[in-house]
C-alpha cells in the first residue's frame, strides 16, 4: 500500500522512504519502541517520541501520550530508540568524495549511506581529509541536497617535517607535503589555516609512521598548534602511534588521542595519570588495527597480539575513568560495518551502556554540543532506531532500522531493501 494517499491522513506508517517522511510534515511520531533516553536511564517501554520542527517535542508512554493526527508515524514495535550516534574519527578521503562541490548528489548519498548513515551516525568528526572536498560536502549536506550527518572537521592536518605516513598512497602523500611543520611558527601557521578554512578542531601527527620507524613530532610544535586551537575554543586531536608520540602529545596538551597504541605494550603509569589529570579522551579504533593486520598480511599471532594489546590498553584507560569516544577511522579504512568495533569494546570490559555513552553523551559533552546526545524534550531530533536491543548483544548497535537527523530520516533500512 502507498505510504501516503492524497486526502487521507495515515496514522500507521511502517516503511516510508526518508524523502516521504521529510517532505510531508514536520511532525513525526516514533511509536511503541523501547527508549533509552541516555546511557544510564531506565528504559521506557512502549514509548512514543514526538518530533516537531526538527526537535524532540515529547517523550512518554504510549498509553499516556497522544499522537497528533497529522503526524507521520513510524511503527517501532520491537525496536529500540536511542540518541543519534557520533563517529568521532572519520575521513572523507576516498575517490568518491573528489569534487564534492559538483559530484552528482545521488552518488554522494549512496556512499554516505554505505559509510555512515546506515550505521546510525548523525554527527561525525572528520580529522584529516582534503578540506576543499569536506567543506563542500558539508555545505551540500546542510543545504539538504545530500542526506547526511552533521560534519565537523579539522580542515586539514599537521605533520612533522618528513612525516607524511608511509601507508598513504603516493598521490595523496605528494598533496599533503604542504602540511608539514619544521618549526613552531609552521605549526602556528598551519593551525590557523585549519581554523580559518572553517575547521572545528586541529589534528597533529604526534607520531608519524614511516618505513620501519615512527617519527615523533617535537613537543614545541604540538604546543604551538594547541595554543592556537585552544585560543579559538577548538579541540586538538593527536595521532600517537607509540609511547614517544603519546608522551609528546600529552606534554603538548592535546585533547584527544585518535588511536590506542597496540604495537606497544601497556600504557605507562605516568601516561595514564597524565590522561586523567588533563581529561584527555581516547578513540580506540580497535577494529581498524585488526583490519590493518589483515590488509598488510599479518600472521594470526600478530593479529592476536595487536588485539590483546589494544583491548588491554582500553581496559586500563577505562579503569581510571577515562572518556571514550567512539570512532572507526572509516574513510581511511573501508571497514564500514561497525559490529566488530562494538564486540572488541565489549572484550575490553565496556558494557552496552558504556558503549552507548561513547556514541552519544560522551561526545556531545566533550565537543560541547548540548542539544544532542539524549532523547529528551527540547533536544535536537537526532535519533537512531535499532532493530534489536543492544542490552542483549552489543552487535545490535550495528543493526539500524532508521537514522534521523534534525527530524528528517536520512537512512531507512526498509527503503534500502526494496
Amino acid at each position: 500500500m502507498s505510504c501516503i494517499r492524497k486526502g487521507v491522513i495515515i496514522i500507521s506508517l511502517i516503511a516510508c522512504s526518508s524523502s516521504t517522511l521529510a517532505a510531508n510534515s514536520s511532525d513525526i511520531a516514533l511509536v511503541d519502541g523501547k527508549v533509552y533516553a541516555s546511557p544510564n536511564a531506565t528504559p521506557l517501554e512502549h514509548a512514543v517520541v514526538l518530533i516537531r520542527n526538527g526537535s524532540i517535542d515529547a517523550v512518554g508512554e504510549r498509553s499516556k501520550l497522544k499522537v497528533p493526527a497529522n503526524a507521520q508515524v513510524i511503527n517501532c514495535a520491537g525496536k529500540v530508540i536511542t540518541a543519534g550516534f557520533w563517529n568521532s574519527h572519520v575521513h572523507f578521503m576516498e575517490d568518491t568524495w573528489n569534487d564534492a562541490a559538483h559530484a552528482p548528489a545521488a552518488k554522494l548519498e549512496t556512499h554516505m549511506q554505505e559509510m555512515l548513515t546506515r550505521w546510525g551516525f548523525t554527527t561525525v568528526f572528520d580529522i584529516a581529509s582534503f578540506p576543499g572536498n569536506t567543506l563542500a560536502l558539508r555545505r551540500r549536506v546542510e543545504r539538504g541536497e545530500i542526506p547526511g550527518p552533521k560534519i565537523y572537521t579539522t580542515a586539514g592536518e599537521i605533520y612533522p617535517k618528513g612525516g607524511i605516513p608511509v601507508y598513504l598512497p603516493e598521490k595523496i602523500r605528494r598533496q599533503l607535503a604542504s602540511q608539514e611543520a619544521a618549526s613552531p611558527e609552521d605549526a602556528v601557521r598551519l593551525a590557523r589555516q585549519e581554523i580559518e578554512l572553517g575547521g572545528d578542531g586541529v589534528k597533529v601527527f604526534a607520531g608519524a609512521i614511516l618505513r620501519g620507524k615512527v617519527l615523533p613530532m617535537d613537543v614545541s610544535l604540538i604546543k604551538a598548534a594547541v595554543q592556537v586551537a585552544h585560543a579559538n575554543g577548538k579541540p586538538v586531536f593527536a595521532h600517537p602511534s607509540n609511547h614517544v608520540g603519546t608522551d609528546n602529545a600529552l606534554a603538548g596538551g592535546v585533547d584527544v588521542l585518535a588511536h590506542l597504541i597496540p604495537m606497544e605494550d601497556d600504557w605507562t603509569p605516568d601516561e595514564l595519570a597524565r590522561m586523567k589529570q588533563q581529561h584527555t579522551a581516547v578513540i580506540p579504533t580497535l577494529a581498524m588495527f585488526m583490519d590493518e593486520e589483515r590488509k598488510f598480511g599479518g600472521s594470526e599471532d600478530e593479529k592476536r597480539m595487536v588485539l590483546e594489546n589494544a583491548v588491554r590498553q582500553l581496559k586500563e584507560f577505562m579503569a581510571q575513568g577515562g572518556t571514550v569516544l567512539f570512532g572507526t577511522d572509516v574513510g581511511y579504512t573501508q571497514l564500514y560495518d561497525t559490529a566488530s568495533e562494538y564486540q572488541y569494546m565489549a572484550q575490553a570490559g565496556m558494557s552496552w551502556r558504556d558503549i552507548l555513552a561513547s556514541l552519544t553523551t560522551n561526545p556531545s559533552s566533550f565537543f560541547k554540543s548540548p542539544s544532542t546526545g539524549r532523547v529528551e524534550s527540547g533536544m535536537q531530533a537526532d535519533l537512531v532506531v535499532l532493530e534489536n536491543d543492544p542490552a542483549a548483544n552489543v552487535s545490535n548497535f550495528a543493526r539500524v532500522a532508521y537514522t534521523i537527523r534534525a527530524g528528517k530520516v536520512i537512512y531507512s533500512e526498509s527503503k534500502n531493501k526494496r
